[in-house]
């Protein structure tokens, strides 16, 4: 069974449906992405194991808590997962970053792999795949699956906007990847873009069309 959390946070809420504008320009769109994925790292590292470790203090010896077993790896599905990375790494600096590359056909809207490049212990982390977006789940199903052909067994997905299409499959394709999605919109729409949605996340991060 899927875990699915949808963001309830009021400054995930805000921040989401301030970027929906689309007089928002790419520098402003770009840092707001950013400071998005950092808050929604925290709520998706929320069960990240600690262990006691002796520190000292300027005042006095102490035992500390600081993260345990799995590292941590950020793999954006490029190019626009691109824009979540820094606010992730902001929140855990020692995270490694591997990428993933697929484009939707136009033609078919089917995924289509063009670049892959991981940490060589991957499979020893623990996974977070980033994506502003989740419309047809086609990328994002195939991308966890090229992660798990490669023998990593812990994936969550962090998407700032998802479809319920997306959703579905995802649930169908992974159930054991947890979901971690700032807002849930109504539809796509007959060229499979997400409504009301924001737009292409790729071109407003980048500023190209």
């Amino acid at each position: 069974m899927s875990k699915i959390q949808i963001m309830d946070h009021p400054l995930i809420r805000h921040k989401i449906d301030y970027i929906r504008r689309k007089e928002v320009g790419s520098k402003e769109f770009r840092e707001i992405v950013s400071e998005i994925a950092a808050l929604m790292c925290y709520e998706a590292s929320r069960d990240l194991k600690l262990k006691d470790v002796q520190i000292q203090t300027p005042i006095c010896a102490m035992t500390g808590r600081e993260l345990s077993g799995k590292k941590v790896a950020v793999v954006p599905i490029l190019r626009a997962g691109l824009g979540m990375v820094d606010g992730i790494l902001r929140m855990i600096p020692a995270a490694k970053v591997g990428h993933i590359g697929l484009y939707r056909d136009p033609e078919t809207f089917k995924p289509v792999e063009y670049y892959c490049k991981l940490p060589a212990d991957c499979e020893e982390r623990d996974v977070f795949v980033v994506d502003p977006m989740l419309a047809t789940g086609g990328s994002s199903t195939a991308a966890i699956q090229m992660l798990k052909d490669k023998g990593v067994k812990n994936i969550r997905f962090l998407c700032i906007i998802a479809a319920p299409e997306g959703v579905e499959k995802m649930k169908e394709a992974h159930p054991d990847v947890a979901l971690y999605i700032g807002a849930l919109d109504d539809h796509l729409n007959e060229h499979k873009y997400i409504v009301p949605g924001l737009g292409d996340a790729g071109d407003r991060i980048f500023g190209t069309k």
